[in-house]
């Protein structure tokens, strides 16, 4: 490889090229342009030009009994659909992950706005080229005359679509996120679906792992109506503002809600916390769909 390596480690491969049904051990190397992944029984070279998408911590099924943990890229070889697995170290998985979104996005340039809507109010946000910079936990937009940063955790939604933005329709990535309190919805427009493919991978890196925790919680009509109300009432709220029926029995829910970790106790009042929010946006979605 000419170009200068920038994650090197041994894991478990997997890779059509390499001549395995199951994974084997072997060296992963990862440039700005290419994956090579070496084993004793041969080597699968991925130019990260040809990769259009991105999972992590998804195995395929086929593959599922072997893998507790893996990064898996799909790409085109001549026209024909393949994917390469990897799995590591906790350590070396996290930075290689990191790596590998920060090389495929390398030449990227979007289009955003930002902020485009807070809570439920449109702004007159204008529409800016810009930058994609990743960091752990969290993605920036630069290059702009407003730059701003998006941590991964805060991610409450996002939606792939096709937006105009400085008067051209193209692929988009509309995504909310929790900042101090408010929801606020950004736009990203793309110049290609690869493009959208990998970034929105790494915006909702966080937002699975969320949304499978919150499975398995159910809330019942009065929690939603308080963590509505709260919502409504631009963040944080007070009991009075939320009161349902009894104070006594509101007090009970909130405390449930607490535990839950869907609310905590702001400055002035019960704010909701990245979850709450996220619960709340699903209703809403589903009530006005």
């Amino acid at each position: 490889m000419e170009e200068s390596v920038v994650a090197d480690f041994v894991g478990r491969v997997h890779a059509s090229e390499i001549g395995s049904d199951e994974p084997v051990t072997g060296r992963v190397l990862l440039s700005e342009r290419r994956l090579v992944l070496a084993t004793d029984g041969g080597k699968a070279t991925v130019p990260l030009s040809a990769v259009f998408d991105v999972v992590v911590g998804t195995v395929p099924g086929d593959l599922r009994s072997f893998f507790s943990d893996s990064v898996t890229l799909a790409y085109d070889r001549r026209g024909e659909r393949r994917t390469a697995l990897v799995e590591g170290e906790p350590d070396d998985m996290d930075r290689f992950t990191r790596l590998l979104f920060k090389s495929l996005l390398r030449d990227v340039t979007v289009t955003v706005r930002h902020p485009a809507k807070v809570g439920g109010r449109v702004t007159d946000a204008s529409d800016h080229t810009a930058s994609v910079t990743l960091s752990p936990g969290a993605i920036g937009f630069v290059d702009c005359p407003d730059p701003f940063k998006v941590d991964l955790s805060a991610v409450i939604d996002y939606e792939r679509t096709d937006r105009t933005l400085a008067g051209t329709r193209r692929p988009a990535l509309v995504f909310r996120h929790a900042v101090d309190g408010r929801t606020v919805t950004s736009i990203a427009t793309v110049p290609n679906d690869r493009a959208l493919n990998v970034l929105g991978r790494y915006i909702k890196l966080e937002y699975d792992d969320a949304m499978e925790e919150l499975e398995s919680f159910d809330p019942t009509e009065e929690q939603l109506e308080i963590l509505v109300s709260i919502y409504s009432a631009g963040g944080e709220a007070n009991i009075a503002d939320v009161v349902t029926g009894d104070v006594t029995q509101t007090s009970m829910v909130l405390d449930t809600l607490r535990d839950e970790e869907l609310v905590v106790d702001g400055e002035s009042g019960a704010a909701l916390t990245r979850k709450g929010q996220m619960i709340v946006t699903s209703y809403l979605e589903s009530v006005n769909a």
